[in-house]
């Protein structure tokens, strides 16, 4: 429940704050009327979002045995290696993301096409989305379903209240904060992911078995049950892992936390604050500028 609450509180903020950045450019620029161009765009994205993931659950209710095994590994390999890869972005990116969007919606706006402005929005939740469905893909191996439908609901509706209260100006979040904190607790996540995944490909004898048990303290804290399915689901726990799981784990930390911590933000591009000058002589020879062309 832990990691899909995690996840989708992440993702969700993110597909919140894109929106709300660029609603809040349309409004200080008036460009209000392509609020609902904006909005259809986003819940599009999220339709299709939708769809893939039932496809993946889908498609993984099809195998059986070994075959339903590799897939899973696969399954969370990939998550893995999507995850840190957003992890990564994200730091690097955070500075400047507000700069860029407004800069793709100014030259939109110039361009005066609704599909350029479509795009932007469509584009960016349409990551977000097919993210969040991998991620929870994965997190619903590791829990029972109940519990991560719970956690899933429960971080989006969370998700929702910030980027409302941040959009308002109800809410003051530091946003590099919380992204450098979600990110630290996304690494263990992921590295949970992958020995999960390393499980399920020795099980599936796609990977070599070399001591399949280091040790077994499940008997201390079983994780097949209360708290030790919980840290089994968000940090990895295992209470009797192959060796290629004790050596995996602690390696991916290390790598990661090393990059994590030792990456700079990339510096904000320069973007225009306002519409381009094409739009702003339009604006100034009508006194009521027409929709965008479709």
């Amino acid at each position: 429940m832990g990691g899909s609450f995690l996840i989708t509180l992440r993702e969700g903020l993110e597909a919140g704050l894109i929106v709300a950045i660029i609603l809040a450019y349309l409004r200080s620029t008036n460009q209000r009327r392509h609020f609902r161009t904006v909005l259809v765009a986003a819940l599009a994205a999220v339709a299709v979002s939708l769809v893939v993931g039932a496809a993946i659950f889908g498609i993984a209710g099809e195998f059986e045995g070994r075959g339903a095994e590799a897939f899973e590994g696969l399954a969370m390999l990939a998550a893995v290696g999507v995850l840190s890869w957003m992890i990564v972005w994200m730091k690097r990116q955070s500075a400047g993301i507000k700069k860029s969007l407004e800069h793709e919606m100014a030259e939109a706006i110039g361009m005066g096409s609704v599909l350029a402005l479509a795009l932007i929005p469509f584009s960016a939740i349409l990551r977000e989305g097919l993210e969040t469905a991998v991620f929870l893909f994965a997190a619903t191996r590791t829990s029972t379903p109940l519990e991560s439908t719970i956690g899933a609901t429960a971080g989006i509706i969370v998700a929702i209240g910030l980027t409302w209260g941040i959009y308002s100006g109800g809410y003051r979040v530091n946003l590099r904060v919380f992204f450098n904190v979600t990110g630290i607790l996304l690494i263990f996540f992921a590295a949970g992911l992958l020995i999960h995944g390393i499980h399920e490909l020795q099980e599936a004898a796609l990977l070599p078995i070399s001591i399949e048990h280091v040790w077994d303290i499940n008997y201390i804290v079983d994780d097949g049950s209360g708290v030790g399915l919980w840290l089994k689901a968000l940090l990895g726990y295992n209470g009797n892992p192959s060796l290629l799981e004790v050596v995996a784990y602690p390696l991916y930390l290390v790598l990661a936390f090393w990059y994590f911590i030792a990456m700079r933000p990339a510096a904000p591009a320069v973007a225009p604050t306002s519409v381009p000058a094409a739009a702003r002589v339009r604006l100034a020879e009508r006194e009521t500028d027409p929709p965008i062309a479709e």
